[in-house]
């Protein structure tokens, strides 16, 4: 099929930037549920981090779940 737009290549430039942003957002997602330890939680919580440490704890068992090295 000559000339369809199946055959046409994307260069980065042509990406729209909602996707670059989408993709930048999920990668940051990905690093704090999948790497980041605890502590990313003091800055927004504070002192109620170590309350609310079930989400740290939730994130480590998930972590374990797809064979992610934590410790």
């Amino acid at each position: 099929m000559k000339g369809s737009t199946l055959d046409r290549h994307i260069s980065l430039g042509e990406v729209p930037l909602w996707s670059w942003m989408a993709t930048a957002l999920l990668l940051a997602m990905l690093f704090v549920l999948l790497l980041a330890s605890g502590e990313l939680l003091v800055p927004f919580l504070g002192q109620a981090a170590g309350v609310a440490n079930y989400l740290h704890e939730f994130a480590h068992d998930g972590r374990h779940l797809l064979a992610v090295p934590c410790h």
